[in-house]
């Protein structure tokens, strides 16, 4: 099983990125996917989720408005699209296999600032 986060970067604030994580190794169009993240000296939060098909989606009030999970399951690959983007998202960001945190990749980074 592997994950393999990409895509992030220094933006400024209101800036957007969009988050990549490459899938491998396990049946991922049957498998619920989350991004999670870690602020520095911080814990991991819950950032969002999204089903099998790509057809729900739910997202932590923090994000909410701003964030957008998407996948493609042909491709094994799941995206977060950051818009809007503000100091307090700056953290270490990583995709996980259902809500299962330990499951995660190598993650990536996330910088906003001026």
């Amino acid at each position: 099983v592997q994950l393999v986060e990409s895509g992030g970067g220094l933006v400024q604030p209101g800036g957007s990125l969009r988050l990549s994580c490459a899938a491998s190794g396990f049946t991922f169009s049957s498998t619920y996917m989350s991004w999670i993240r870690q602020a520095p000296g911080k814990g991991f939060e819950w950032v969002g989720s999204i089903n099998e098909g790509g057809g729900s989606d739910y997202y932590a009030d923090s994000v909410k408005g701003r964030f957008t999970i998407s996948r493609d399951n042909a491709k094994n690959t799941l995206y977060l699209q950051m818009n809007s983007l503000k100091p307090e998202d700056t953290a270490l960001y990583y995709c996980a296999r259902n809500l299962d945190f330990s499951s995660r990749g190598q993650g990536t980074q996330v910088t906003v600032s001026t």
